[in-house]
């Protein structure tokens, strides 16, 4: 099915009465012949403030390179991103994932407002991904999502290492268990240029799923950030986004259940981030698409861990591209009957016919062989039960623990869990519970990284357990359950939870309970009253107000 390539932006450039329009255009420099082509949004997530989205000033320019190549006039906006590693352990970290619904709103307002015929956002770092993402579903204009790739491995001590390793180091320095000058050199060359976080955390496990679900070119995120590789790269989306054009190819014809069994199977294959939860449901509510917290759970039971990344394994985001990148992913997939293969990709390809081109490095040992799994299910689990009942989120990878059952030390913030842990408080067998840093609570579902790392640092990572209603990073690891819902703030259970009550966890049988009645947990909440909001006004008072359960994506705009 072809398309009129101006269907939308003729309404803003043609015409006797449009003539204000192409002034103003003609002010920025574009001409007659430029206005006479296709309109094409170049939404960029440009930033300073971190190197995930750093380069993408340059992958821009090489966008651009490629639509003006196919006939298209590429127009390009900013919008704006958060460092999750940088914000991290602050108040700042709030506006983390506050950030995706403004990435989305900003993207859709702008292509909305200037009638654009088509898109290619630019994104780099965790909320930028599904953001961006959100935008297209709601737009459904010929589009799609480029990744600008991952960042080199630093070096340290004959050794790779990676951002998470810098947050670990905090810990075993706090604990003894490093000098304070090799936490300094590590400081130096964890992160040696521009790219997002080198494991399989939220970026790249993101950009994985978004290559799965196919609204980004297949192969397209594997390339580093800093390799020469990747001006090709752009120059081939700008260049495909015009196809896209020319095909009346949209979001919504990509993103079906289907596609989105695909993505899921993609970051439980990976051992990928528990984001990939939160984002997944948000982007299906709005392309339309019935997916609940359950469905990940399904999918992941019957899809092996292979990809031996980290943080819980042993290799980076680089090192999966010299394997054979995301096809090789796709096939070992595939051959396990495993994914949807007559899914429709951007390129106009399926996915199967993306996989059935993957070629694998010989030797490679970054993807396991169907036969040789790191573990026989995924590395996502969903846990109900007393303290979550809509459900939370485990990751399998990286620790065998399925059973934990310990004394709950309670804390009503992540500062005030990080003191205890710094000053040596929490140990063997206890259960971390951090609440009030939900959705509505935090607002904005901290992530908990500095806690997590901390522990792990300590050496505690295989003997204590934690469960928040906020979020951790994609580079945590450990017996650990986020996105716990009901949130505290909003009367779950475990707004009910008293310091040394005892917590269960059960994998096995999916269940996270708290050995008290049910009667009492029921009183307790009786009497309970939630806290006074911590904003009263401005965009964390409105997120918090207007915010759904992290069971249903946490997002905004559906009546939360």
């Amino acid at each position: 099915m072809s398309l009129e390539p101006k269907h939308r932006s003729a309404a803003l450039t043609s015409g006797i009465d449009r003539a204000p329009a192409r002034a103003m255009l003609k002010a920025v420099g574009y001409s007659d012949a430029d206005l006479d082509k296709p309109l094409v949004a170049v939404a960029n997530t440009w930033t300073e403030v971190m190197p995930c989205n750093y380069h993408l000033r340059d992958l821009a320019e090489w966008v651009k390179e490629g639509i003006w190549a196919a006939g298209g006039t590429p127009i390009e906006f900013n919008t704006i991103a958060v460092s999750d590693g940088i914000s991290m352990g602050t108040e700042g970290m709030k506006a983390s994932l506050i950030s995706r619904e403004v990435i989305a709103d900003s993207i859709e307002l702008v292509v909305r407002g200037h009638l654009f015929d088509a898109v290619v956002a630019l994104v780099g770092c965790d909320k930028t991904i599904p953001g961006a993402a959100m935008a297209l579903a709601r737009l459904d204009v010929p589009s799609l999502v480029l990744y600008g790739g991952s960042i080199a491995p630093g070096r340290f001590q004959g050794r790779d290492v990676t951002i998470q390793d810098v947050f670990e180091a905090v810990g075993a320095c706090a604990a003894g268990r490093m000098l304070p000058e090799d936490l300094k050199e590590l400081e130096d060359n964890a992160c040696p240029g521009a790219g997002a976080c080198g494991g399989q955390f939220t970026a790249n496990t993101m950009a994985t799923a978004l290559e799965f679900l196919g609204i980004s070119p297949m192969g397209s995120a594997g390339v580093p950030a800093t390799d020469p590789g990747r001006s090709d790269v752009a120059r081939a989306a700008g260049k495909l986004v015009m196809q896209a054009l020319r095909d009346d190819l949209r979001p919504r014809r990509i993103l079906t259940r289907g596609a989105f069994e695909n993505a899921i199977a993609s970051i439980a294959c990976t051992g990928g981030s528990t984001n990939g939860v939160l984002h997944l449901l948000a982007l299906a509510r709005e392309a339309g698409v019935p997916l609940v917290i359950d469905d990940f759970d399904v999918v992941s039971r019957r899809t092996p861990l292979l990809a031996d990344l980290k943080p819980g394994g042993r290799f980076v985001a680089t090192d999966l591209q010299r394997a054979g990148g995301t096809r090789l992913i796709a096939q070992r997939l595939l051959e396990a009957g495993l994914l949807r293969p007559e899914e429709i990709t951007i390129t106009g390809a399926t996915l199967g016919e993306e996989a059935r081109q993957a070629k694998e490095t010989a030797g490679q040992e970054v993807v396991r062989p169907l036969d040789n799994p790191l573990q026989a299910t995924g590395g996502l689990v969903i846990l109900k039960g007393k303290l979550a009942p809509e459900g939370c989120v485990v990751k399998m990878a990286g620790h065998g623990r399925t059973e934990h059952r310990g004394p709950a030390r309670v804390f009503d913030r992540e500062e005030d869990a990080f003191a205890a842990i710094k000053e040596r408080r929490i140990v063997a067998g206890d259960v971390v519970v951090i609440r009030y840093e939900g959705p509505s609570g935090g607002p904005g579902m901290r992530e908990m990284l500095a806690v997590t790392a901390a522990l792990v640092g300590q050496g505690l990572g295989d003997s204590v357990a934690l469960l928040t209603d906020g979020r951790f990073s994609g580079a945590t690891h450990g017996l650990m359950a986020g996105h716990v819902a009901p949130e505290a703030m909003r009367g779950g259970p475990i707004a009910a939870v008293r310091d040394g009550d005892t917590i269960v966890f059960d994998i096995e049988a999916r269940r996270l309970d708290v050995e008290i009645p049910d009667e009492e947990i029921r009183e307790r909440l009786q009497s309970w009253t939630p806290p006074a909001p911590r904003y009263d006004r401005g965009v964390f008072a409105k997120y918090a107000r207007l915010v759904s359960s992290a069971s249903e994506g946490a997002v905004t705009g559906f009546g939360a």
